[in-house]
């Protein structure tokens, strides 16, 4: 389904449409870690997120009637604004249902982009499970398309450039990188990554990091089958709270995928400082997820050349005061 040719075909098309984000290196924080270690600052991403590459390819591939007619998705965020940016600028409407507890910024942002926004209360159930069943009520009822923020072999194609330009960037500098610590929701990034990385790279490991409250792809990768989790997780990473991988990024990049790191939130709380006092850059809890592997599995780590891929900004300054308030750097 997701083959050299279309990853070629998403290079093509999204590179010209997004910003390239920079690689960012600190000899402090090669200490800390005991690695050689760069971090792909996706959070500066047009959108605040790598989701604009997949949302744009997906919105690209849409036949003159479904353009016509519009485009509905569910998103607690990042998808969101990014599918909201894409339809703007290719003249799509788009509805998005978002659950009522996502990131007041985010659904602000979203709204700002141009979406019609509907919000959904979802009790006890898992919040994705609800705002995507509504996602396909309104479907049908308004006889538009229903997009997926990562099951579809468009979109994971997508979020394959973001790799693609790591694997560039590190071509200029002759460097060879060991292991890619890849933040998971619904997997369509650390798809796209795997296969860019197959296809384009060196044999570099690619790692699965997840929320220990929400670890699904790593229960996964041991058991071979897409593992749930139950409810709505207790966690601060808002952007990766899936109920199970998604079946076209877990059949296509799961055998590429190396291993699952879970970290618990504190972790991420000081992730998030240490990316904004050393490097000077913001990033939501999902965004600093990698970052907050590396500082906590470091003896596996160490000795190696790292990417981590920072993959989102998208939080309010209120919101980074309160996470990253208590956190400490050592």
């Amino acid at each position: 389904m997701i083959d050299k040719a279309l990853l070629n075909l998403a290079w093509k098309t999204v590179r010209k449409a997004v910003r390239w984000t920079p690689l960012l290196h600190s000899e402090y924080l090669d200490s800390v870690v005991g690695a050689r270690i760069f971090l792909k600052a996706e959070s500066l991403q047009i959108g605040g997120s790598f989701k604009m590459r997949g949302a744009y390819f997906r919105v690209s591939r849409l036949s003159r009637q479904q353009r016509q007619r519009g485009v509905v998705a569910f998103s607690s965020g990042n998808f969101a604004q990014a599918l909201a940016l894409a339809g703007q600028r290719a003249g799509v409407p788009v509805t998005i249902v978002m659950p009522h507890d996502a990131p007041q910024r985010k659904i602000e942002l979203t709204q700002r982009a141009g979406a019609n926004v509907v919000l959904t209360q979802h009790g006890e159930r898992n919040r994705e499970e609800v705002a995507s069943e509504r996602a396909r009520e309104i479907a049908q009822e308004q006889a538009c398309a229903l997009l997926h923020p990562f099951d579809d072999p468009f979109v994971v194609a997508g979020q394959s450039t973001l790799m693609r330009e790591v694997l560039v960037d590190l071509e200029r500098e002759q460097l060879r990188v060991d292991a890619i610590l890849c933040p998971v929701g619904g997997g369509g990034l650390i798809a796209g990554t795997a296969l860019a990385e197959e296809h384009f790279g060196h044999g570099a490991e690619v790692i699965a990091v997840e929320p220990a409250a929400c670890d699904d792809m790593c229960r996964s990768l041991i058991s071979h089958r897409r593992e749930r989790n139950v409810g709505t997780p207790r966690t601060i990473c808002d952007a990766m709270q899936a109920v199970s991988p998604g079946a076209v990024p877990f059949e296509a990049a799961a055998h590429l995928i190396a291993r699952g790191i879970a970290v618990d939130d504190d972790a991420v709380r000081r992730a998030m400082r240490i990316a904004f006092e050393e490097f000077k850059i913001v990033l939501e809890p999902s965004g600093a997820i990698a970052l907050a592997a590396a500082l906590e599995h470091r003896e596996s780590l160490a000795g190696r050349t790292l990417v981590l891929l920072c993959c989102g900004g998208s939080v309010s300054i209120e919101d980074l005061l309160r996470l990253t308030a208590t956190a400490t750097t050592h």
